[in-house]
């Protein structure tokens, strides 16, 4: 039985460029970053050192040469904010490239692009008690 999400693989074409956006402009801590010592590196990166979910930055083109059938595209990541205005206009003050906050069903939500221009959501969302 799978009782929780554990890591999400994120391929990229500049693993350290990568590492810098999502720590600098984000607050990401970097968890761990190993390499095997044939080229293959992996870099572990969270919102906080113990989050239960992290996100691994893979380098996109030694996985592609690898012909391991993985889906190398990226994925459509929701993360959760408890103040989303705070968040909007940080990311907005970095010169992120952030999308309008709209109301959903859901919640408010606003999107942003990453330095490989690739865009993910972030949702309004208080701790639940």
């Amino acid at each position: 039985m799978i009782n929780k999400i554990g890591q999400i693989m994120l391929y990229v074409n500049n693993q350290d460029e990568a590492v810098n956006f999502w720590t600098e402009k984000l607050g990401f801590s970097v968890i761990s970053d190993e390499n095997n010592g044939q080229g293959m590196r992996w870099i572990e990166i969270a919102p906080t050192k113990d989050a239960e979910t992290s996100i691994i930055l893979h380098n996109k083109e030694l996985i592609a040469k690898m012909d391991s059938g993985l889906n190398l595209g990226t994925p459509s990541l929701m993360f959760f904010s408890e103040n989303l205005e705070k968040l909007f206009n940080d990311l907005s003050s970095k010169n992120v490239t952030v999308g309008e906050i709209v109301n959903m069903p859901s919640g408010r939500v606003f999107n942003f692009a990453d330095s490989e221009n690739n865009y993910f959501a972030v949702m309004e969302k208080s701790k639940q008690l």
